[in-house]
């Protein structure tokens, strides 16, 4: 590589280069200037290079060389004139921008120039078999060709500027334009890739600028100016975020935007605000997030009812109408419903986040789920007054789905208010922040929340209902999406139904085996079965027994069922605990292991810096020692030259001389040779001084007659222009007074002139100001009528309220003396009954004594002939104790009844029948009465049928 005397040889020479051709080698010599070491001093000669430089890295397509070259440059005028390098990275920024114009112009004419030979032929054969090879479009290919190095060459300027002014605090302007021109670039060309590397550089950038907080020249935060460049830039990029559908960077940028302002501590202005939380209300819609979009949406009416003076009417009504709607899109169900320990924790962390993000202050020990919450948003509409500014379709759809309960015709309601918030919508006008709202993407969202509703009011009045009915009442959907709708409501315990396809029916309610109303009716059933088998069967001891093992094996059964759940929910928390344990020792394990990486990274980082500052002490000595050898052998050279000139004897090789013998011979040399100079130089100058006092001596009187010829020539000079001078104003004052003359006849014109315009002007003021006041007058006239017009309607609204207070006190008084007039006549109904159940068995046990009686009468009479009579209930059986039970006895025969022979004959002393031989199959004979049948009686106040056995004298 050459080396030049000057920079501006090194300019030269490039340009010649240039000239010829040979740009490669005018590069690098270019190059070699700016990172040699020689010229570290600014100067003008240096800014023209590192045009020419930065031109040729573009023309040559060389990154690398211009980034080498800046970060060079950078370091000359850091200190001295900083502007310099502002100018060299702009020119070099519209350098690259203009190429990447040019060839993206170029591949357009190229693409629509249509230049063939034969109009007749679609493509030619060698344009066929190309296509064919290279398996690409004509249009593709031009680009690949023409477009794609440029673009990259662009892409790699705007990386190479940022990365040189990441950390100069002097051109955070230039940073800030350099972020917002590639932030278009992305957006220009859909270039999605480099969007989100160019997002992840910049946030580097912050995060070594927070971390390394030492840097000499860093931008400081904390000044109003920085902060609002940092802060346009992050707003900047989530709107082209926002712009290029990349929502997951939208959503980095928005935590991006959140982190600088906890950084600086400081709350942005209400129109970035804005922004802020119009772009989070897309994001969230975009990711089905609709608790956290409705909570965005009500951030964004707050900020622009409070700071938006100049907002319409309409719009704040537009606005309002989505923060409801939004609202009313939340499912009205818990999705945490049956999650496990770790989701709920997870979601409990999301919910926080989202939460600092919107701008809602949580504690992080309560529950975000009651804070973040459809009914806490639904609450905080009603408070903040959101309903009073929505329009009527959206107030009536609100009153619908949450207050009013008609199963039957709500989706029919629903419709036609669906129908009209479909209309609504547009674009704002020019004070709003929020470019357009469309009422219509809510759609979806309200029809399913209807269908929701419509079901959950079903299932609370029907048990059964028929498929094609239940879709007749859901215009919405199709039955398969309504089923779809309903397994969702169903899984996280929102409504309970179940859908039988083959009977074509919707059941609603608990369907299971083992639920209450089943469970109940088997065990009536059960008891049924057992007290009509013990009046069959007179129970034994045995069987007394049995029944008590049964009844303690019940109790012992639940019991036993108690404490196996009582050790399975043990065993839970146990397993709950050894996982916590375990966790917290992996944990444990983890910040051990951590922690002990880190100690053995330090100390390799410490072996490592000690052995290479080691190694550099090393170098630094050795180099040391062979300069020093150098220098030594220089200065022997030069003595021995000098010794040669004057006839000194000149120092042989051989001798032994150290360095420092040297350097005091040369410092003795130096001291002559200085003094000699100096003898001369007094020589001298004492000749100079009297060749100069000569000269002087000699050239004083010419210098005198110089002066006075000079001295008459300005004179006579002087006299000739004063004259000059005279004859111009008198030849001035001639013409001004003929032309005075000339003028003076159009000066009656010229007032009459002026004197009519005058008047003219005068009268347009006179109708301006009148007009003006007119309309002023109808303005303040308008804005009184609109003042006692709002005054009258908060007036109605307030009376409105009082009265259906009034009329909902009203409501709930007659509800509760409707209440207690019920409970009273039940309770009359009930002491009735009790009173009608005691007299029955008042007259039970009247009859029952009289039969007893008339046994008694009839067994003294023939006791020899007369079995006894078994009872069908024992007086020890379990059921003998239950108030309301009638016991049946056998009755005997008595005058005007049918009574059987064999009965006949033992009581009229007859002779005897033998036994019937056909025993009944628990081994006893049948020998009760015929006439014996089955009657129902109902005791008490609970109305339950009892089934007796009774004679047929009952």
């Amino acid at each position: 590589m050459a080396t030049f005397a000057k920079p501006e040889n090194a300019l030269k020479r490039a340009e010649e280069l240039i000239n010829v051709g040979q740009k490669q080698d005018a590069l690098q010599a270019l190059h070699g200037i700016i990172t040699s070491k020689r010229y570290r001093a600014w100067q003008k000669t240096l800014e023209r290079i590192m045009f020419k430089y930065v031109e040729l890295c573009v023309d040559m397509r060389r990154g690398r060389f211009a980034k080498d070259g800046l970060i060079q440059y950078r370091i000359i005028c850091q200190q001295v004139n900083i502007s310099s390098l502002e100018e060299v990275i702009k020119h070099f920024m519209h350098l690259a921008t203009e190429k990447a114009e040019h060839a993206r112009s170029q591949a357009q004419a190229l693409e629509e120039a249509l230049d063939f030979d034969d109009l007749e032929a679609d493509k030619r054969p060698e344009d066929l078999m190309l296509s064919y090879v290279s398996g690409e479009k004509g249009k593709d290919r031009s680009d690949r060709e023409l477009v794609t190095p440029w673009f990259k060459l662009l892409w790699e300027t705007y990386r190479t500027v940022l990365e040189i002014l990441r950390n100069n605090s002097k051109l955070e302007a230039l940073y800030a334009m350099t972020a917002h021109r590639a932030f278009q670039f992305c957006k220009q060309y859909k270039r999605t890739t480099e969007f989100r590397r160019l997002c992840e550089i910049i946030r580097n950038h912050l995060a070594n600028h927070n971390k390394y907080r030492d840097q000499r020249d860093r931008p400081d935060l904390s000044a109003p100016e920085s902060l609002q460049l940092y802060l346009d830039t992050r707003f900047e990029q989530l709107k082209v975020a926002t712009e290029l559908q990349l929502w997951q960077e939208a959503f980095r940028s928005v935590e991006d935007i959140y982190g600088l302002m906890c950084i600086v501590k400081k709350t942005p202005k209400a129109s970035f605000l804005v922004i802020y939380y119009a772009k989070l209300t897309r994001i969230f819609w975009i990711s089905s997030s609709h608790i956290y979009h409705a909570f965005s949406w009500l951030k964004l009416f707050t900020l622009q009812k409070s700071f938006n003076k100049n907002l319409t009417q309409k719009d704040l009504q537009l606005i309002a109408s989505s923060v409801v709607l939004a609202a009313l899109s939340v499912p009205p169900y818990d999705r945490s419903h049956g999650a496990s320990h770790m989701e709920l924790e997870n979601q409990k962390e999301r919910n926080l986040r989202v939460a600092n993000l919107i701008g809602f202050i949580v504690d992080p020990r309560s529950e975000t789920r009651e804070v973040i919450s459809r009914s806490s948003l639904l609450s905080k509409l009603v408070s903040k007054s959101v309903m009073s500014c929505v329009t009527q379709e959206v107030r009536d759809l609100y009153h619908i789905l949450e207050h009013e309960f008609s199963p039957l015709d709500l989706a029919l309601k629903v419709q036609p208010l669906l129908m009209k918030i479909s209309k609504l919508g547009g674009k704002l006008s020019s004070a709003s922040s929020v470019p357009e709202i469309q009422l219509s993407e809510y759609i979806p969202s309200l029809e399913k929340l209807a269908t929701l509703r419509l079901l959950q009011q079903v299932s609370r009045v029907y048990q059964v209902m028929k498929i094609e009915t239940l879709t007749g009442m859901i215009p919405f959907f199709d039955f398969s999406v309504v089923e779809k709708i309903s397994v969702d409501a169903v899984k996280h315990n929102f409504i309970s139904m179940k859908v039988d396809h083959r009977k074509g029916a919707v059941l609603f309610g608990s369907q299971g085996l083992e639920s209450e109303g089943i469970r109940d009716h088997l065990s009536v059933f059960a008891e049924s079965l057992t007290k009509a088998r013990s009046m069959v069967i007179p129970p034994t001891l045995k069987a007394l027994k049995l029944g008590e093992t049964l009844t303690s094996l019940t109790e012992t059964v639940d019991k036993e069922h108690k404490r196996l759940l009582a050790r399975k929910s043990i065993i839970e928390k146990r397993k709950e605990e050894q996982e916590r344990q375990l966790l917290e020792m992996e944990r444990e394990e983890e910040s051990r292991r951590l922690k002990q990486q880190k100690i053995t990274e330090e100390a390799e980082r410490k072996r490592l810096a000690a052995e290479y500052a080691q190694r550099r002490n090393q170098r630094i000595l050795k180099e040391i020692e062979e300069r020093e050898l150098e220098e030594a052998q220089q200065l022997l050279k030069e003595a021995g030259k000098r010794g040669k000139k004057k006839g000194k004897k000149p120092i042989m090789e051989g001798e032994k001389i150290t360095k420092q013998t040297l350097m005091e011979m040369a410092l003795n040399e130096q001291l002559k040779e200085r003094q000699e100079m100096e003898k001369k130089l007094q020589k001298l100058a004492k000749t100079l001084d009297h060749l100069e006092r000569a000269k002087r001596e000699e050239a004083s009187p010419l210098v005198e007659a110089a002066f006075q010829q000079r001295l008459v020539e300005e004179k006579a000079q002087h006299e000739h222009f004063q004259q000059l001078e005279i004859e111009q104003s008198r030849q001035r004052h001639a013409g001004d007074l003929e032309k005075k003359k000339r003028l003076s006849r159009m000066m009656k014109d010229k007032e009459t002139f002026q004197q009519r315009v005058f008047s003219k002007r005068e009268a347009e003021y006179k109708k301006m100001k009148k007009e003006q006041e007119d309309r002023i007058n109808q303005i303040i006239q308008s804005r009184q009528q609109e003042r006692e017009t709002r005054r009258k309607m908060i007036c109605y609204i307030k009376i409105e309220e009082e009265r259906q207070k009034k009329l909902r006190a009203e409501e709930e008084a007659r509800q509760r003396e409707e209440a207690e007039r019920r409970k009273k006549e039940e309770a009359e109904r009930r002491a009735k009954l009790d009173e009608i159940a005691e007299k029955q068995r008042q007259r039970e046990r009247e009859l029952e004594e009289k039969e007893r009686q008339r046994r008694e009468e009839v067994l003294r009479g023939t006791p020899a002939t007369l079995s006894p009579i078994r009872h069908t209930e024992s007086p020890s059986s379990p059921r003998s104790s239950k108030p309301g039970l009638v016991t049946a006895t056998a009755a005997s025969p008595s005058p005007g009844k049918y009574v059987p022979r064999h009965l006949r004959e033992r009581i009229t002393g007859g002779p005897q029948s033998p036994p019937s031989p056909d025993h009944d199959r628990w081994g006893r004979q049948d020998d009760r009465p015929s006439t014996d049948r089955w009657r129902s009686t109902t005791f008490g106040g609970g109305g339950a049928p009892r089934s007796t056995w009774s004679s047929s004298r009952r």
